[in-house]
């Protein structure tokens, strides 16, 4: 079989050839490592290993770590063919459903994304503003002052409610006050960390078997489908803008409509990626701001201006410093040459988002909360990479970082905000989400 280097010909200058070192730590040793303190475990093997490195995991077979930003262009130019988002998803797959694109590759992918990109085109998205200002608001109304706040169960509070209104379109009434609590019991239920790692434990086909978890699966099932159902019989379907009416309305190529079935696991997709993600970064910015004045000043006074320049590198640092995500992963379908190494077939390279935005050699002073950075110097394609890259870049991604400016915008122009305690949050594993350890406590106070 021919090598190839991310689907081209190799280079004249032979690869080095097998996986690179790592731990040699029993599975059951490295999996729980890796889910009790991952961004440490991914610190320390990049000391001790270099910046490529191989881990192993139960259920997740072998992982190939790269913060290089050559060796992460390789992964996300390489040819979609030779290289599966969808198979290195698979631990997903209980959750969201075979039919999610996050779980789907080469054609069908494709075919899945393109129905799936209207909704989140720039025109179409700036029309949701109104709606994520009026979460944000109704929330920031509901806080007390003058005792410390969690952020984070929080921001979870509007960004549910920014999904319900712009991806569900379920109005005010009985059914939004459903839909919101079944969902709410369901996402939380996901975020036991407990719960999750059991579910890790298990691997992904066992899992759909086990009758705590259909049925936890099965009750938001019974939420969504009638929701579908009614929403495709509406008489005013072609007027409305809400995502989940927009794909009611798309065609596959052959003029067939999306499935039930196809819909329900897009909308789990769109729900499990766009809310905990967006809550998480939104907290962080928070802890961030509150710890950074001067930093909290000029953003206060660029809000007050009208201004978004500092607003958008205040969330484009957060997403830098503390990701969300610490990976994307790709998995190799034929042997192929990454970051100068030749990769055997069937191992997941993991280029990792939180170890290339540590570079002090891209990001100077990277433990430094420094939002100047990205007005001085624009994001780089392959070293930032908060949603990933390539074909597979994250279908929301600016829909979340709109988001994002929408609130921390209403934020500061009602409120004011202060640390509380002289330690700065560190991040903990929630799920598949680094999160603040204490919830990103503030004290809130009105302007």
């Amino acid at each position: 079989m021919e090598v190839t280097t991310a689907g081209k010909p190799s280079a004249a200058t032979p690869p080095l050839r097998g996986l690179p070192p790592g731990p040699d730590w029993s599975l059951t040793r490295s999996t729980i490592r890796w889910w009790r303190r991952p961004l440490q475990t991914l610190e320390e093997c990049r000391v001790r290993y270099g910046g490529m490195f191989t881990y192993r995991l139960a259920h997740e077979g072998t992982w190939v770590f790269v913060s290089d930003p050559e060796a992460i262009k390789q992964v996300f130019t390489g040819d979609p063919r030779l290289l599966h988002a969808g198979e290195a998803n698979i631990v997903l797959l209980p959750v969201l459903g075979e039919h999610s694109v996050l779980l789907l590759d080469e054609p069908e992918h494709m075919a899945q994304r393109k129905l799936m990109l209207p909704p989140f085109h720039g025109k179409r998205m700036q029309a949701y503003e109104q709606i994520m200002s009026e979460a944000a608001r109704e929330e920031i109304e509901r806080w007390p002052t003058d005792t410390p706040v969690e952020m984070r169960p929080r921001m979870q509070a509007v960004t549910l409610e920014v999904i319900l209104r712009t991806v569900f379109g379920v109005e005010e009434g009985e059914s939004l006050t459903q839909l919101r609590d079944e969902l709410r019991n369901t996402l939380g239920t996901l975020s036991d960390q407990r719960r999750a790692l059991f579910l890790v434990l298990l691997g992904p086909k066992r899992i759909r078997r086990y009758p705590p978890f259909r049925r936890l699966i099965e009750r938001v099932d019974r939420v969504l489908y009638p929701v579908i159902e009614a929403r495709r019989s509406a008489s005013d379907l072609a007027d409305r803008d809400d995502i989940l009416s927009l794909l009611l309305q798309a065609r596959h190529e052959d003029g067939r409509a999306m499935s039930d079935t196809e819909l329900r696991d897009e909308l789990m997709t769109l729900l499990v990626a766009g809310h905990e993600t967006t809550a998480t970064g939104l907290s962080w910015a928070i802890e961030l701001l509150s710890r950074h004045p001067e930093a909290l000043a000029r953003l206060e006074d660029s809000v007050a201006a009208g201004e978004t320049e500092y607003l958008d590198a205040v969330v484009k640092e957060t997403l830098r410093l503390r990701p969300v995500i610490a990976l994307v992963l790709r998995k190799l379908i034929e042997p192929m040459e990454i970051g100068g190494r030749l990769l055997p077939a069937g191992v997941n390279v993991a280029p990792s988002i939180y170890l290339v935005h540590r570079n002090p050699e891209i990001y100077p002073e990277p433990e430094r909360f420094r939002p100047e950075r990205f007005i001085e110097q624009p994001a780089g394609t392959y070293t930032w990479i908060p949603f990933g890259g390539g074909v597979r870049r994250c279908l929301g991604a600016a829909f979340a970082e709109f988001e994002m400016a929408v609130v921390l915008r209403e934020l500061v122009a009602s409120r004011r905000i202060q640390p509380v305690g002289d330690q700065p949050e560190h991040s903990v594993r929630s799920t598949i989400t680094n999160v603040p350890n204490r919830g990103a406590e503030v004290l809130v106070t009105p302007r």
